[in-house]
């Protein structure tokens, strides 16, 4: 999976959690990548674009 130009985000809500939060690559147009921010040379997950909006939907909703 090629994610050059990834550009890399953490959400604002976890600036407490001293480190423990993931990174999203949203910003292609085929894929969402989220990875481990303690390790991003490790592994990066990936979901369609459709898949992630209804994770995020998903979460919102509890």
């Amino acid at each position: 999976m090629d994610l050059t130009g990834a550009i890399w985000r953490k959400s604002t809500r976890s600036s407490g959690n001293q480190g423990d939060c993931v990174e999203v690559a949203d910003n292609l147009a085929q894929v969402v990548g989220v990875r481990d921010s303690k390790d991003r040379q490790g592994p990066v997950l990936t979901f369609t674009p459709e898949t992630w909006r209804a994770f995020v939907q998903s979460t919102k909703t509890r």
